[in-house]
């Protein structure tokens, strides 16, 4: 039999961790004789691929057995894929599993008849006894049926412990041979200390995220998530931990992403953790946490304090800063206390900070969360993510959305439509503000301009809507405009609206273009530089000869360096240097520094 784990991530740079465990765990848990007779494939496609595409890879495998990880993000894709590779490969046994199917198991075998069951919850164990089953009892319904029937004879459990029939499986919903649907008993969690490390060659996943978890569950009950649902923490020995975390070190891995929900719930777990990688740093690995930021102690400061520029980034979930709100979500956080923790590790300059909002939550109507995008905005966050309530199913919020007067899409992902405190009109202003904050903000590409906008409107939400009033009144909006039409853009709007700050908007645009890259073409407003020419000529000699501001440049002509940095005059006569062989590692801007001041006169 031949078996087939499936993954339709959201992006090629993303791994799905999901099937990575369940191979592993399976490859564990049988003998190499059910390997080699058996063998797990891992099969791993985008949504960006064409449906046809994955759907020939999947047919030319000729798998006896897929299972495909289903989230919100790719369900639809799933289902479509089902039904038609159930009509070319009509012999294969279909299972779902992952959290979009785990709740409405039921329901989605009645909507969809090529599937076989799906695996409700943690699948680990789950998915080892299906396998150990089909490989006895064979993958057809007909050989399935016959063969189960041998199974229970021989009793509760088959040969080699293959379980005698699909009902003795914890933790499914099934089809039976009559066609009919049946759901079998919640299955124990596992201790994750019997959970295998997921990687074993990484050939391939060079330029790909890793994700890694070193603990399951979470303390908390936010009502908008499904980590709720599990209230306790399942912690992996911290020997295991350090172990693998060498692995990822050794091998030079760029990005591993925790997907623990609150990783530092534990104290203890997360300095031990944080430790080991500020004496273990490798230079280039870049370890992703969420965490909750109110509960950071002085003493895991102080480790944060000393870590490379990039060692770790920071997804700290704020959603919202109205007290009614925290409360009704079954949120705990100390707002202000959260506060001072960015704050302090803004000012290390070491660690990338993503600060997320939620849109659409109880008793957050417009004001406030104009009031909660202006407070989290002055935390000065690197990102600032402005995301929109999604209604997953199993979550409280869902059961309480007709008390909310919640109206979402019934597609996935399920997204807020409106609620008793927020229109529909809102909604649509919050995501004109959203796609602003993404461009203008989050891009990290006009921090000096938006410092100096800042000044001239009531509030950073303002300033946001402004701009989205401005770009949906000239059909400008869900464009993927060029980054240097986008600095147009943004020069046409502040000509508009704030003409008596022409040019020192002019210069600030600049500084923050060339901050980024040595750019050739040029956008329209950009000052005439040809006066200088002889001038920055000038310089690159001198610095060629004696270097001042360029050191490294070593073994380059003048010409050369005139090529590798980029020397540009203000309106002030200010001549502002750009070394991009010397750039912030967090933000990789290019340090910029003024190397002299001409006379206009």
């Amino acid at each position: 039999m031949k078996i087939l784990l499936a993954a339709i991530n959201a992006k090629y740079i993303h791994s799905n961790l999901g099937v990575y465990s369940l191979k592993a765990y399976a490859d564990r848990g049988r003998s190499f004789e059910q390997r080699q007779r058996s063998p797990v494939e891992l099969g791993e496609y985008t949504i960006n691929h064409q449906m046809d595409r994955i759907l020939q890879d999947i047919y030319k495998r000729k798998p006896d057995f897929v299972g495909f990880s289903c989230y919100i993000w790719n369900i639809q894709y799933v289902r479509q894929l089902v039904r038609n590779l159930a009509k070319v490969l009509p012999g294969t046994v279909i299972w779902l599993g992952g959290p979009e199917v785990s709740y409405d198991g039921e329901k989605i075998l009645e909507e969809e008849p090529a599937v076989a069951g799906v695996m409700l919850g943690e699948g680990e164990e789950t998915f080892l006894e299906l396998i150990q089953y089909y490989d006895q009892a064979g993958t057809s319904p007909e050989k399935g049926a016959e063969a189960g029937k041998t199974l229970e004879n021989a009793g509760a459990m088959g040969p080699q412990g293959a379980p005698a029939s699909l009902a003795r499986i914890q933790g499914i919903t099934f089809r039976t041979v009559s066609g009919e649907i049946e759901t079998t008993g919640k299955r124990p969690l596992l201790p994750m200390d019997q959970i295998p490390f997921p990687y074993k060659d990484l050939g391939g996943m060079e330029n790909r995220i890793l994700y890694y978890e070193s603990s399951r569950g979470c303390p908390y009950s936010c009502s908008y998530c499904l980590s709720s649902i599990e209230k306790t923490v399942r912690f992996r020995s911290l020997s295991l931990v350090k172990e693998e975390l060498d692995f990822f070190l050794k091998n030079r891995v760029r990005q591993v992403k925790f997907v623990d929900r609150t990783f530092n719930c534990s104290r203890e777990h997360c300095l031990e953790i944080w430790k080991y990688l500020l004496d273990h740093d490798n230079g280039v690995t870049n370890f992703h946490f969420e965490i909750s930021a109110d509960l950071i102690n002085d003493q895991q400061l102080d480790i944060m304090r000393q870590m490379r520029p990039g060692l770790i980034q920071l997804e700290i979930g704020v959603q919202t800063a109205n007290p009614a709100t925290v409360r009704e979500i079954r949120r705990t956080m100390d707002l202000e206390r959260l506060e001072q923790t960015v704050g302090k590790v803004r000012e290390y300059g070491n660690i990338h900070q993503h600060l997320d909002l939620i849109a659409g939550l109880p008793f957050e109507d417009i004001d406030s969360f104009r009031h909660s995008f202006d407070r989290v905005y002055r935390m000065r966050p690197d990102q600032l993510q402005l995301g929109f309530l999604k209604v997953l199913k199993g979550s409280h919020m869902a059961e309480a959305a007709e008390e909310y007067g919640l109206n979402f899409h019934q597609e996935p992902p399920y997204e807020v439509l409106s609620t008793k405190w927020l229109g529909y009109g809102e909604v649509l202003e919050l995501k004109a503000v959203e796609e602003m904050t993404e461009v203008y903000y989050n891009s990290g590409q006009f921090c000096l301009t938006l410092r100096e906008m800042e000044k001239r409107w009531q509030s950073p939400y303002e300033m946001f809507l402004a701009l989205g009033k401005w770009y949906e009144a000239r059909g400008l909006m869900g464009i993927s405009h060029s980054r240097l039409a986008r600095y147009e853009i943004l020069w046409e709007f502040l000509g508009e609206k704030d003409p008596e700050h022409r040019e020192i908007y002019r210069d600030l645009l600049m500084v923050d273009l060339y901050l980024r890259e040595n750019v050739k073409s040029r956008p329209g407003f950009a000052r005439d530089q040809s006066r200088y020419k002889t001038w920055i000529r000038d310089f690159f000699i001198a610095e060629k000869k004696n270097p001042r501001y360029l050191k490294g440049y070593e073994g380059y002509d003048s010409r050369q360096m005139s090529n590798m940095a980029h020397v540009e005059a203000m309106g002030n006569g200010r001549m502002v240097l750009f070394d991009y062989r010397n750039r912030d590692p967090l933000s990789y801007n290019a340090k910029a520094v003024e190397v002299g001041r001409l006379d206009h006169g």
